[in-house]
């Protein structure tokens, strides 16, 4: 009893250090675009999208935590990776709920979900409700906007 009691302190500890803690990195615009360079800049706050297929972590697998290029706030486990066959890194789930959130967007003249770092209010990509089971949730994120940590 005492160790499986231990064992769940120990995740609970662990997944909590991942959780974002509510303050926000924040900078000017120029500051920004110093910051991430004009490339990482276009995407995470012009909110742009890489061409499929030569992103540096679309075809990546294996273990890590996946970060926010911006804020280096942990957003997607490397366990959580899998190839949906569309050239981006795409994830059932992000390591914690803070983390991110979502705003409606009707840029293409149909409605899909843009996610955002919490951290930093980067865009990192879009969720869509076609992923695998159990959720069905498929978070395509853009490669750019993403530092593996292993």
């Amino acid at each position: 009893m005492r160790v499986k009691r231990l064992y769940w302190i120990a995740a609970v500890v662990l997944l909590g250090a991942y959780e974002w803690n509510g303050e926000k990195t924040l900078h000017s615009d120029k500051e920004w675009h110093e910051v991430l360079g004009r490339d990482r800049y276009n995407i995470m706050r012009r909110k742009g999208t890489e061409h499929a297929h030569i992103g540096k972590y679309a075809h990546t697998q294996g273990d890590g935590i996946y970060s926010c290029a911006a804020c280096s706030l942990p957003l997607f486990e490397g366990a959580e990776k899998y190839d949906a066959g569309n050239g981006y890194p795409s994830f059932k789930k992000p390591i914690a709920k803070k983390n991110i959130y979502y705003l409606e967007d009707w840029s293409l003249n149909f409605k899909r979900y843009e996610v955002l770092c919490s951290g930093c209010d980067s865009h990192l990509g879009h969720v869509f409700n076609d992923g695998p089971p159990t959720k069905h949730l498929r978070y395509c994120i853009n490669s750019i906007t993403l530092e593996l940590k292993k």
